[in-house]
């Protein structure tokens, strides 16, 4: 067996590097000190400098790194860069690249994309244009970099994420071939855009014509390029089986590699600080309730959660709140239920009414007005969680075993109300819910369970599908992850499967919930990186290989 080909620098770009937006950020994030333990400083992020001007929490400028590259790159490509540690564990080097300049070179940019690739960018609207400068500026930056500092005799990976990175990579394949090249779809542009219009994804997939669906649904310039980054790299990769599926009939091409994601778990609190945390947590949720309210919940209430990006239908955000609706009604519930759905909105100002109830020690037994939300929104008549609330005929009553609480931000410790960060938060939960209907991976059920929180998912989740396939069977509750099988049009059973969970859940005892605890926490240790870092292994040898079979001998 041939040794596998081991790269000597690795280059990373994506619209969310020193950016925290979503999960790849997490993607990134927790991986980099895996990558940083194994190819000290020969990996660098390259993100995009969009706090020009402004202080990057997430970034600190190192004059140090790559010194005398970075005045090349000023100096002789006019390059606008900043070289730095981006601020998370193990501190990879980071450059961040001012995109703007290349938008005066858009149009040329574009037509020789078209070329020599194919690419339409003919239709673009909206963030297209940003990625796209941002990428190719970052093709660039790889560029210089090589051109500068490497020779020949290094074996280089370029790995790009998503389509807002796919100009860049396709840049890479054509002016730097000896680097071998990798493209990382965490979710298909058009199969996120099926599944967001209410058409059904997973029955018909067999039958969707990408392109076509993309005209339909005016994705083509997003689709366009990521279709054909995909056919162009070295390694073309997913990040679960069943997002792979999408791409084999929407993109014309499955990936090389599924790369699954996986986590590091040096956030999780041990020991007494996890005790003192998570009584925290829930004495900061119970009490938020009872002020909101006009309530008296206890310590022994039930606290469940979801969260993740406003998706209502593919976060399954719909069928959560129909299964809370569902519970109001249900006699196997033995004890009342407090639901959150962390989920942020268009938020306008966090309540002043609710503020000054917080800062009071007196005790209220009347709810305030609209008693469901903690910050008022901007559209709070057109929003889809109120709207089904009210639809629903949920009251939040005080004779009601389900109170349900909204809170439309970003958790970052300082929201005005609940005032924790999403972790310091989310480990208050006895369990969480995600029952999405689009998820390529998952990582809100995965972070639950690393804390100790047992989880529902859904078999449309990788995460669900990964579970199931390390159990060697359907995940249940007592398994830590109860895994629901779900389909284009199961909405009710879905609903209803939930709803018995909760209610089987509340019947459980101390030492029954200790014991699923537990075996949440031991399943997420087998999604650790350094369980799951050898699929990049992987990608990096099947790219080189592939580099070095195309360059002239």
């Amino acid at each position: 067996m041939e040794q596998p080909l081991i790269p000597d620098y690795i280059f990373e770009s994506s619209w969310e590097v020193c950016n925290k937006v979503g999960g790849i950020y997490t993607v990134l994030s927790t991986r980099a000190k895996t990558l940083q333990d194994a190819f000290k400083d020969r990996i660098i992020f390259i993100g995009p400098d969009v706090w020009i001007g402004k202080e990057n929490p997430l970034f600190v400028e190192d004059k140090s790194v790559l010194n005398d590259w970075r005045k090349h790159a000023l100096k002789s490509e006019g390059l606008r860069v900043r070289v730095g540690r981006w601020q998370i564990p193990s501190n990879p080097i980071a450059v961040l690249v001012d995109f703007t300049p290349f938008y005066a070179q858009k149009n040329a940019i574009y037509g020789q994309t078209w070329n020599d690739f194919q690419v339409d960018s003919l239709h673009a609207y909206g963030d297209y244009d940003e990625a796209s400068m941002f990428s190719y500026a970052a093709g660039k930056v790889v560029e210089s970099i090589y051109r500068f500092a490497l020779s020949a005799s290094d074996k280089v990976i370029y790995q790009a994420h998503e389509w807002m990175t796919g100009l860049g990579a396709l840049y890479i394949r054509k002016y730097v071939p000896e680097i071998a090249t990798i493209f990382t779809t965490h979710a298909t542009s058009i199969g996120r855009s099926i599944a967001g219009n209410g058409k059904p994804l997973y029955d018909y997939l067999f039958a969707y014509n990408g392109d076509q669906m993309a005209r339909e649904l005016n994705m083509e310039s997003k689709h366009s390029i990521e279709k054909q980054t995909a056919h162009h790299v070295d390694c073309f990769t997913t990040v679960s089986e069943i997002t792979n599926n999408e791409c084999k009939e929407l993109l014309d091409k499955p990936a090389d590699v599924i790369q699954m994601n996986g986590f590091e778990d040096n956030f999780v609190p041990k020991g007494r600080s996890f005790s003192l945390k998570r009584q925290k947590a829930r004495e900061t949720m119970i009490n938020l309730a009872n002020k909101l309210l006009g309530t008296s919940l206890t310590d022994d209430t039930l606290i469940i959660g979801t969260s993740g990006r406003y998706e209502f239908k593919n976060k399954g955000i719909n069928v959560y709140v129909e299964a809370l609706n569902r519970l109001t009604r249900d006699k196997n519930l033995k004890r009342d239920v407090l639901a959150f759905i962390n989920v942020p909105g268009w938020v306008g100002d966090a309540r002043e009414d609710l503020k000054e109830r917080l800062q009071s020690d007196e005790h209220f037994d009347t709810p305030l007005p609209v008693p469901f939300i903690t910050h008022w929104l901007h559209n709070m008549s057109h929003d889809q969680v109120l709207d089904m609330l009210k639809y629903l005929n949920m009251s939040n009553s005080a004779d009601s075993k389900v109170k349900v609480i909204f809170v439309p931000c970003y958790l970052d410790g300082r929201d005005g109300i609940v005032n924790l960060t999403y972790y310091d938060m989310v480990l208050g939960n006895d369990l969480s819910v995600y029952p999405s209907y689009y998820e390529p991976w998952g990582y809100t059920p995965l972070e639950s369970v690393a804390f100790k929180v047992p989880t529902i998912t859904t078999d449309l989740a990788g995460f669900g599908m990964w579970v199931n396939a390390e159990l060697g069977h359907v995940g249940e509750i007592k398994d830590g992850v109860k895994v629901i099988h779900r389909t284009d049009y199961n909405y009710s059973e879905v609903a209803d499967c939930i709803k018995d969970n909760i209610a089987d859940f509340s019947n459980y005892s101390a030492s029954e919930v200790e014991k699923i605890r537990k075996s949440a926490h031991k399943l997420s240790q087998k999604a650790l990186w350094k369980h799951f870092i050898k699929y990049y292994y992987q990608a990096y040898d099947f790219a080189l290989r592939n580099m070095m079979q195309r360059l002239p001998k």
